[in-house]
């Protein structure tokens, strides 16, 4: 049986590259020491050496020091080669329809159909069965307190081709607000305020439309007997 080595330096900032290549978050360098049974000190040495030559070297990655550790990071200089090749890919082939209500699951699962078509002011059960033919959404269960209605969410999938660790990773809608009005039109959106509002007045239209059925079914009653 062959004994394994110590790592030297070089072999140590190889093996410190290849545990930040399958981490997905910040990972400190006290976690990353230990793991190759080194000291903090050294391992954060070893990373900030190997920021440096990243650096240098103009490599398409870098490495940073992030919310108390470290991680690989495209470089900033290739933004628009990473978004197209990252925009090339299966969700590119979504329609807009099916944007729109993969977000509208995503951001406020779980949902019903109902609640998707209250946010999107469409029937959206055509979209969301093709999210569910491909894979980006799930049944998760049902509303017993909308008549056993499905409720989706997103499905590890999803996950995998937008690159989050979980759902806890998308991006913060409000950033993308142009203004104050907006930011608070998506907090109403996200809270469910809006979705809740919108199957009251649907709920209180339907209720109009009974009462007034019943009083043309009154009024017609009383012209046959009339006759």
């Amino acid at each position: 049986m062959i004994e394994l080595q110590p790592l030297d330096a070089s072999s140590l900032k190889g093996a410190l590259e290849a545990l930040l290549l399958v981490s997905s978050d910040p990972v400190s360098a006290a976690a990353l020491g230990s793991a190759l049974e080194i000291a903090p000190g050294e391992a954060a040495s070893l990373l900030a050496e190997l920021k440096v030559e990243y650096e240098e070297a103009n490599r398409g990655f870098q490495l940073r020091e992030v919310a108390g550790g470290w991680r690989l990071f495209t470089h900033p200089a290739y933004h628009d080669q990473v978004e197209a090749f990252v925009l090339s890919w299966d969700t590119q082939r979504l329609s807009q329809a099916a944007l729109e209500t993969l977000a509208v699951v995503a951001y406020h699962q779980p949902v019903t159909r109902e609640m998707v078509k209250g946010i999107r002011g469409v029937n959206s059960d055509g979209v969301i069965s093709s999210l569910v033919d491909k894979g980006l959404i799930r049944e998760v269960g049902r509303d017993a307190q909308r008549g056993g209605a499905i409720i989706y969410g997103t499905t590890s999938a999803f996950l995998e081709k937008f690159g989050l660790r979980s759902t806890k990773d998308l991006p913060d809608l409000e950033q993308f607000a142009p203004d104050e009005q907006s930011r608070q039109f998506i907090r109403e959106r996200l809270s469910g305020r809006s979705i809740q509002s919108t199957l009251e007045e649907a709920e209180e239209d339907l209720e109009e439309e009974r009462d007034l059925l019943e009083v043309d079914e009154d009024a017609t009653e009383r012209g046959d007997a009339d006759v």
